[in-house]
């Protein structure tokens, strides 16, 4: 793959690869049903079974060398990716699902306000367009299922957005360091976390076999998987494109939703979906036309 595709492409394909694979999320939820501690407990536990699977098929020998050179720097990835966890999971529990879209849309932005301000780095406004053009069309998406919903499960959308978009900002602070063996530990923390708040509350339970199966399948396999690649993703794009390119995830999340479980969204959702999609393919496709022009040695004057 490296050999015919940029740095950048690389990136690209890496994190929307990973958005995919990890859009069923919400659905498999859905499926699953179990309380919001007991889905917190074995997703911390089984993810971090398969965050570890792959850090070992990676890095063979070398497993340990891969978490001691995420330093100081990947237990913060780790705390931050823990905290969008238990936003996105309580947000989703005490405000409206649309809500927590809407709120979580705004990883971008965030991204970008961060990187900013502490890495310096500059987007060009193409990418800020993008930013508008997919923060309206994931609003469209989701406005059906929006409302006022409570202030306390809005805070936790916020922490989610944030979390994530502080997560990969934190990343581009170590440039060529694959943060990604560090989700083995959030998967840990979220787990331990969820476990004291459950023995609190009754006790957790062995889920039933029927939730089990897609229980496994969802955090043991998808997960893992998606999420790494997309963790990856700072390496080679900027935070802000990189929590872009996360909104794949709504868009085909809601359409697994509607084929596998007959909720149909509301016709101004697929005007929504088609203005993300379009917009990242659009930015994508003149992005690769610039990079072309670039190796050709052409002027550098449309690059903003």
């Amino acid at each position: 793959m490296t050999h015919w595709l940029s740095h950048r492409q690389q990136g690209l394909l890496m994190t929307g690869g990973g958005a995919l694979i990890i859009s069923p999320d919400a659905l498999l939820i859905k499926v699953i049903g179990l309380p919001d501690a007991e889905i917190l407990v074995w997703r911390g536990l089984l993810t971090a079974l398969g965050f570890i699977a792959i850090v070992m098929m990676r890095n063979g020998a070398q497993t340990l060398a891969a978490y001691r050179r995420c330093g100081w720097t990947g237990i913060g990835v780790a705390l931050l990716f823990s905290a969008s966890t238990f936003g996105f999971v309580l947000g989703n529990q005490y405000t409206k699902g649309g809500n927590v879209l809407m709120i979580l849309a705004g990883a971008p932005l965030i991204a970008a306000l961060l990187s900013r301000l502490f890495l310096h780095e500059r987007l060009p406004r193409r990418t800020w367009l993008a930013i508008g053009l997919c923060l309206l069309g994931t609003s469209l998406i989701v406005l059906d299922d929006a409302g006022t919903g409570s202030w306390i499960g809005n805070a936790f959308a916020l922490l989610a957005a944030t979390g994530l978009a502080a997560n990969f900002t934190l990343c581009r602070t170590r440039p060529g360091i694959d943060m990604s063996p560090m989700l083995t530990l959030s998967g840990l923390i979220v787990a331990c976390v969820a476990a004291a708040f459950g023995s609190l509350t009754g006790g957790l339970q062995l889920p039933p076999a029927d939730s089990l199966i897609w229980l496994v399948l969802l955090c043991l396999v998808l997960l893992p998987l998606g999420f790494t690649l997309i963790q990856r993703g700072p390496l080679y794009l900027p935070a802000a494109e990189v929590g872009l390119l996360m909104l794949l995830e709504v868009v085909v999340g809601t359409l697994w939703v509607w084929w596998l479980l007959g909720e149909r969204p509301a016709p101004i959702a697929f005007v929504g979906g088609a203005l993300v999609l379009g917009t990242l393919v659009a930015k994508g496709l003149y992005e690769r036309r610039l990079e072309r022009r670039l190796r050709q040695g052409a002027p550098q004057h449309d690059l903003c």
